[in-house]
C-alpha cells in the first residue's frame, strides 16, 4: 500500500513530462518504447499514467525519453529530473521505435542508425572508428558487454552475444559470439 502511495505521489512530479509527451510529434514512438517489453495499453490517460511511472522509476527510460523529445522544455526538465549519467545516446544516431532497455548501465549508442525493436543490455558500446559508425538492423539483440565498432552493418534479427567484439558485417538471422566475433549459427 505504501509503495502505491509513494509511486502515485512521485508521478505527480512528472506531470510536466506528461505534457511534453502530449505535445510531442514522437508520441507513437514513445509509446512503442514504453511498451517495448510489455503489452501496450490504449488511451492517453493510461499511457500518461504508465509513462510518468516509468520516468519516475527508470533513469534509463528517462534518458531515452529526453532523446525522443528534444527542445528547450525538455532541456529544462533535465535540470530537475536528470537522465542517467552512464547511458548515452548520440544526438546524431537515428533510433527506431520500440527500443528495449534491459539495464543499459555504462552503455553508449553512437551509430548511424538503430532499427526498430532492438534489445540493449548493459555495457554495450556502438562506436565510431575512422569516422564510420555501425548500422544496426531491426529486431537485433545486443547482449551484455558487446562492442560493435566502425562502419559495420548488423542484419535484421541478429543476436550479438555477451562480450562479443564485432568489426565485420553480420548477416541477417545470425548469432555471433567471441572476440573477434564469429558466426556460430544462422537461423
Amino acid at each position: 500500500m505504501m509503495r502505491t502511495v509513494f509511486l502515485f505521489v512521485g508521478q505527480l512530479f512528472f506531470i510536466p513530462h506528461g505534457v511534453l509527451f502530449l505535445l510531442s510529434d514522437n508520441k507513437e514512438v514513445i509509446v512503442r518504447d514504453l511498451y517495448a517489453r510489455t503489452i501496450p495499453k490504449h488511451g492517453l490517460v493510461n499511457q500518461c499514467y504508465d509513462l510518468t511511472k516509468e520516468l519516475l522509476v527508470s533513469k534509463y527510460f528517462r534518458t531515452l525519453f529526453y532523446y525522443r523529445t528534444p527542445g528547450l522544455f525538455s532541456k529544462l526538465l533535465r535540470v530537475f529530473y536528470p537522465k542517467h549519467d552512464s547511458f548515452t545516446i548520440d544526438i546524431n544516431t537515428k533510433v527506431g521505435a520500440g527500443l528495449q532497455l534491459a539495464h543499459p548501465y555504462a552503455t553508449i549508442l553512437n551509430a548511424t542508425s538503430i532499427g526498430e525493436n532492438v534489445y540493449v543490455n548493459h555495457l554495450v558500446t556502438l562506436g565510431e572508428k575512422d569516422g564510420k559508425k555501425p548500422i544496426i538492423g531491426n529486431n537485433v539483440q545486443l547482449h551484455a558487454g558487446c562492442i560493435v565498432i566502425g562502419g559495420v552493418t548488423i542484419g535484421d534479427n541478429a543476436i550479438i552475444g555477451a562480450g562479443t567484439v564485432v568489426v565485420k558485417d553480420v548477416p541477417e538471422n545470425a548469432v555471433v559470439v567471441g572476440n573477434p566475433g564469429r558466426i556460430i549459427e544462422k537461423k
